[in-house]
């Protein structure tokens, strides 16, 4: 991903106050240097402080296609030197703040006694001079902006730019995204149906529509070798059962290995499956879930019954590293006010407490055959659900909560599950969630990541609803 970042100032003030200039330039290079640190590239427009440079520094920032902007307000500036630059780069704006400190000794202000130098020295803090004109400004021109306030060494306020890092670049990597669509939705799930349109218009990604039968041909031409390192891959991975019978475990290898070069030939960061079938159909679409949870654990999230609004928020999460279960409401506990959510997977390794368990099942619910399934439970600590939604009138928002994976018994049916408890009742819960109009699955993630959600949608220009 890449970011603009500039500072603003008034070049009228430097040749009147010796070694502001300095000391601006300093903390805008302090501010640079750490956030980059977090993981993005730079663009940076430096000290703009007129409006030829503005111009200049609009140009840049449009020549390197930034996705956003940082715009460290570095002292009282003009808003005429700063409009050019957001209008034509067309993008975000986070407006950082930044006092250079918490709190000014007043005491040592006041003893310099010159009032030249004391009134530089207010010009080195006197950030939030700006930030209201800025805002009334964007506001006008209807600019898209978002502000930071704090000062150099506030964890809190650093807290919250690494927050919008992360969110734009889970934002661009949902742009860059190829979707694969494979085989068809679960017959009659109407909640799950998709408008591949407006999801590709909302989050920018490509959708690649895949045909069953090339998966088949792939299958055939896996070899014996393939099929070996595959299943040496798996019980490295998997807590594998006693109970998986040899041929099940060479099946679902097969099935595996065909997934793998399916992924890579269309160059997919993410799919939604589902199909019915007989023959070599059923068989692959009856081993597919060891591959499809591999293949989640690489980060290439796969989502079950072809739910493609929430292999969109597995993505997500998967790009906040917070994995992105697929999970479904399983029951509620109204003892130990408590809700359920699991699915027969796939799983996401990197959110599982203990080994991610593999099992057989002599029946797929609501499916036909049976095969090998993913036994999982979520960490047990502070985790977010994640769906992305859409209305009636076509628009898609994202829905949000934060929650506390908690220790307790759990389903041993062969499927994921875990126990979650909210900050309000499970019933309540049950009920708020359910009338924000989501399907009836969702992706769940470790952390509390609500924050960063909030950041993604206001990236994206959408609604971000939180239930609480």
């Amino acid at each position: 991903m890449k970011a603009g970042i500039f500072s603003i100032g008034l070049d009228t003030y430097w040749p009147q106050f010796d070694g502001l200039l300095d000391r601006l330039n300093g903390y805008h290079t302090e501010i640079s240097e750490r956030i980059e640190g977090m993981g993005i590239e730079l663009v940076d427009g430096g000290m703009v402080d007129c409006v030829e440079k503005a111009d200049g520094t609009a140009d840049l920032f449009r020549r390197e296609d930034v996705s956003m902007i940082f715009l460290f307000i570095s002292t009282y500036a003009l808003s005429s030197t700063v409009l050019p630059v957001v209008q034509k780069a067309k993008v975000p704006v986070v407006m950082l703040n930044l006092q250079p400190v918490a709190q000014l000794d007043y005491e040592k202000f006041n003893a310099l006694g010159d009032r030249g130098k004391m009134t530089g020295v207010w010009l080195e803090h006197c950030q939030s001079c700006s930030v209201p004109e800025l805002a009334c400004v964007f506001n006008r021109a209807k600019i898209d902006y978002h502000v930071v306030t704090g000062y150099l060494q506030d964890a809190v306020a650093w807290s919250e730019i690494q927050d919008w890092v992360d969110a734009a670049k889970a934002v661009e990597g949902m742009r860059r995204n190829r979707v694969g669509v494979l085989g068809h939705y679960y017959c009659g799930m109407l909640d799950v149906y998709s408008d591949l349109t407006q999801q590709a218009a909302v989050f920018g990604n490509h959708f690649e529509l895949l045909e069953m039968c090339e998966l088949v041909e792939l299958r055939k031409s896996v070899t014996e070798d393939q099929v070996e390192a595959k299943l040496a891959e798996m019980h490295g991975k998997f807590e594998v059962s006693p109970e998986c019978e040899p041929s099940e475990m060479a099946r679902a290898a097969k099935t595996s290995v065909a997934l793998d070069e399916l992924i890579a030939k269309h160059r997919l960061g993410s799919m939604a499956y589902y199909y019915e079938g007989v023959g070599e159909y059923e068989n692959i679409v009856t081993s597919i879930l060891p591959g499809n949870t591999l293949l989640t654990g690489r980060n290439v999230p796969v989502a079950g019954e072809c739910e493609i609004k929430n292999v969109q928020a597995m993505k997500i999460m998967d790009l906040l590293g917070a994995g992105g279960s697929f999970s479904e409401f399983y029951l509620t506990d109204f003892v130990d006010d408590v809700v359920y959510l699991g699915h027969d997977g796939p799983a996401h390794f990197a959110i599982a407490e203990g080994p991610v368990g593999l099992v057989p099942l002599p029946l797929y619910h609501g499916k036909p055959g049976k095969g090998l399934s993913i036994q999982m439970t979520v960490q047990h600590g502070p985790v977010t659900l994640l769906s992305v939604v859409q209305r009636g009138d076509g628009s898609v928002l994202l829905q949000v909560a934060e929650g506390e994976s908690v220790p307790g018994p759990i389903l041993q049916i062969g499927n994921t599950n875990s126990r979650y408890k909210f900050a309000i009742s499970a019933k309540d819960f049950m009920n708020d969630w359910s009338k924000g109009g989501p399907a009836h699955h969702c992706a769940i993630g470790v952390g509390h990541l609500a924050g960063k959600i909030e950041k993604i949608g206001e990236l994206l220009g959408i609604e971000t609803v939180r239930v609480v």
